[in-house]
């Protein structure tokens, strides 16, 4: 019997891009919709880092699993980084993708395109049943766009113009951006460390 492999995420758009890029693996993988409901641990870390081991750790003990889960943010240079860890709720706690897009646009209102550059960043956290850690970091550089674009993806998809392309992540398809993005990226790195382990 294979051993469990829980995806710690609440977000059902990431946890469906996640399910995809650990297919494959010799574990049973599940989701949170296959456990009893419990609250979602408050992300207050200082770094994605601290955030992603949290949520790992929180859904992994709780079920007596091993557990994958992730944070993300978009860090824009003439933001000074900024939302970056915060990016998930840069609108507000209760913000819709769409809140947090306005908010991004109206800061870099005047902001010439050519100096919007901007990079996602995820780290990817691995937790076992033993409290053991692995952490795999991802990225990809590109630029925000002057308006959306796009109704691929979800979160800041449709501002990000990664480099090389002229199209934003949310008008990409779903194969080139799980090849190039920031989360497939550090999820390679992860799963061959859990390939490893079996």
């Amino acid at each position: 019997m294979k051993e469990v492999l829980l995806i710690g995420s609440g977000n059902k758009d990431k946890t469906a891009e996640l399910a995809g890029l650990l297919a494959g693996l010799p574990w049973e993988i599940k989701c949170l919709a296959d456990f009893p409901q419990i609250p979602e641990p408050t992300e207050d870390g200082d770094t994605l880092e601290a955030n992603a081991l949290k949520k790992a750790r929180y859904y992994g003990s709780r079920f007596d699993v091993s557990c994958v889960a992730d944070d993300s943010g978009l860090s824009v240079d003439a933001l000074d980084g900024g939302p970056g860890v915060l990016s998930a709720r840069y609108a507000g706690a209760t913000c819709t993708y769409a809140d947090n897009n306005a908010k991004l646009l109206e800061a870099l209102e005047g902001v010439a395109e050519q100096d919007r550059a901007a990079r996602f960043v995820c780290c990817a956290a691995f937790v076992d049943r033993a409290g053991e850690s692995h952490i795999a970091i991802g990225t990809v550089e590109g630029r925000i766009a002057i308006k959306p674009r796009g109704n691929n993806g979800f979160g800041y998809d449709p501002l990000f113009i990664p480099d090389g392309h002229d199209k934003t992540f949310g008008e990409l398809d779903k194969r080139m951006k799980q090849h190039i993005s920031h989360r497939a990226r550090a999820f390679r790195e992860l799963r061959a460390y859990l390939e490893s382990l079996r």
